[in-house]
């Protein structure tokens, strides 16, 4: 298997995590803010987290403050 890619776009506040190449066909909602991108024939490709700071926040502090 195959390291999911992972993108944290800052301006827009959301985590892409792509597990695998292709097209998004659909999405289904798990949970508020956190959506499961799905292929044509309904397998995943992705995951996509809205409001992504309220998760990150404690990780980018200790990321931030290891890096000074």
């Amino acid at each position: 298997m195959k390291k999911p890619k992972v993108h944290f776009d800052l301006d827009s506040d959301v985590l892409y995590i792509v597990t695998k190449k292709g097209p998004e066909e659909g999405f289904v909602e798990v949970a508020e803010g956190v959506n499961v991108e799905l292929d044509k024939n309904k397998k995943v490709v992705g995951i996509e987290i809205l409001n992504a700071s309220r998760f990150l926040n404690p990780f980018i502090k200790k990321l931030h403050l290891r890096r000074v």
